[in-house]
């Protein structure tokens, strides 16, 4: 009995101590450095949400001189990005196009606090002001990492034209079940964003562009996604590539324009 104790007793503390710092792992607020200079004409935003908590964003107008139809791109980053670096890469990809991006709830200086369901609940807030804002032709979301899950949620409210999804995955309590398999994560998990139900049966346009060698979303999740997109316009996978490293990459940048080309029907 002793023997049993001196095993079940850490085990339990050590699970207990999973469950209660699983928000700061899934959304490390503390990690999100300070935003570079944003690009000239940039405009920044607030939205309100029903809660009232504030949400703040940016608005990045097109860097070239757009003669035909408007495309208006939303960012949604991943867990330790800021939504000004979501807003300065989204133009500098695509500087024929509008961008706007937000910060998370509880991602500094929107207010509140994150959680799957409350980042699912603001993006068609986020959606809807940027819409309002640009007026645009067509739409294109984009989400990277946990923001791929909070895209295809939003498409489940929204009609974008698009969406572009980064080092996706398709159920984030899948993700860590697979981090910690010696954890009965199904019991204690409280974030869940299930990207593969968002999109089953959808008939939005769906890029993906994954990175072979991602330590942090196993390719067999982005693999299992792949399964529940009905209309895949666009797949690729950066050979050699790690979940952040990914972005440096030139054939990450060329992926990029061709994946908003494809749903574009360009």
């Amino acid at each position: 009995m002793r023997w049993v104790l001196a095993f079940v007793l850490p085990l339990a503390a050590l699970v207990l101590a999973m469950s209660w710092s699983q928000d700061e792992i899934i959304f490390p607020t503390h990690m999100v450095g300070s935003p570079a200079p944003l690009p000239p004409r940039a405009e920044r935003l607030q939205v309100k949400t029903p809660d009232g908590e504030t949400l703040h964003g940016v608005h990045v107008p097109p860097a070239l001189a757009v003669s035909s139809s408007r495309t208006l791109i939303v960012g949604f980053g991943g867990n330790a990005w800021n939504g000004d670096d979501v807003a300065t890469y989204l133009h500098g990809a695509f500087p024929q196009t509008d961008v706007v991006a937000f910060h998370y709830r509880g991602y500094r200086p929107s207010t509140g606090k994150p959680s799957a369901k409350a980042l699912l609940e603001d993006a068609p807030l986020v959606f809807d002001a940027a819409v309002e804002r640009v007026k645009p032709d067509r739409t294109v979301v984009a989400g990277f990492s946990i923001g791929s899950g909070v895209a295809a949620g939003l498409a489940k409210r929204r009609s974008p034209a698009g969406l572009i999804l980064v080092t996706p995955f398709d159920s984030l309590k899948t993700v860590a079940s697979d981090a910690y398999p010696w954890l009965p994560v199904g019991l204690l998990f409280r974030h869940e964003i299930d990207t593969a139900a968002a999109l089953c049966g959808s008939n939005v346009r769906v890029a993906l562009v994954a990175a072979e060698r991602d330590e942090i979303i196993p390719p067999a999740r982005t693999e299992a996604l792949r399964r529940h997109v009905p209309n895949l316009v666009f797949d690729r996978t950066i050979a050699g590539a790690g979940h952040n490293d990914i972005y440096a990459r030139d054939e990450f940048q060329q992926a990029m324009r061709q994946a908003l080309d494809s749903i574009l029907g360009s």
